[in-house]
């Protein structure tokens, strides 16, 4: 680490207000790719190093929970080839860096609807999850096969069973309660969504959670964001003030 990117941290954590929960919509893994002349898929490969750097970065500063983007439902329309290289690196990833996340306490979850992965990526899945569930450091929230859209549906679908069969009170129904039927259910909404490469839209990602989320949007394409891009967008959000909607 730089000196310049340790005094960052040292910063960063005298200032103490850290965000609990950051969000990162990981893009520009292609155009990073053609840049060079590459297949996408080496996109993709440098894209899970800075993975890698990121997860360390957020576990150094203390933060609870680290989301990402990993894999969204329009994913599926990419070619075949593509998705088919991007599932097999999830596979051999999750596979390869398992005795590392739990060495260094790391708690791995998902959302989104996994059920609808193959066995093979499940197993290996479940296997991560199982082996790190008691672990109590930062919590790495794998967002695959995951829509915004979907997660609503799928909470108003068992908020109207639920009605139907006298478990819920229709007048019950608010914010808080609406959000014990999403896929985050067990976590706080994020305070800070970081983006890569530039695009000015959110992508279907967490589109209830992050009602008030404060918004970081970088040029940086996902393989070359380092553990310093990483921290200037929490020292950027640090000296932000937050209202809610209040003065």
């Amino acid at each position: 680490m730089s000196k310049e990117t340790s005094n960052l941290k040292e910063r960063i954590l005298k200032k103490r207000n850290l965000p609990a929960h950051v969000a990162i919509i990981m893009d520009g893994n292609g155009r990073w790719a053609k840049k060079r002349g590459l297949p996408r898929i080496a996109g993709h490969k440098a894209g899970v190093k800075a993975v890698k750097r990121i997860v360390k970065a957020a576990g150094d500063l203390g933060i609870s929970v680290l989301t990402l983007f990993t894999f969204s439902q329009e994913n599926w329309k990419r070619p075949k080839s593509e998705v088919s290289a991007i599932m097999k690196l999830l596979y051999e990833t999750t596979k390869r860096e398992l005795n590392e996340l739990d060495e260094n306490n790391v708690k791995l979850i998902t959302t989104g609807r996994i059920e609808e992965l193959s066995l093979r990526r499940r197993e290996i899945l479940q296997k991560a999850m199982k082996r790190t569930k008691n672990n109590t450091g930062l919590i790495l929230n794998l967002a695959l096969n995951y829509g915004g859209r979907t997660e609503i549906l799928d909470a108003v679908k068992e908020i109207a069973s639920d009605v139907k069969r006298g478990r819920l009170n229709p007048e019950q129904l608010g914010e808080e309660k609406f959000s014990h039927y999403l896929y985050t259910k067990d976590l706080p909404d994020p305070d800070l969504l970081i983006r890569t490469s530039g695009e000015m839209r959110i992508s279907n990602f967490l589109l209830w959670q992050t009602s008030y989320t404060e918004l970081y949007i970088t040029d940086i394409l996902w393989p070359n964001f380092s553990t310093k891009h990483f921290y200037e967008a929490i020292w950027n959000y640090q000296n932000r003030e937050r209202r809610f909607g209040r003065l």
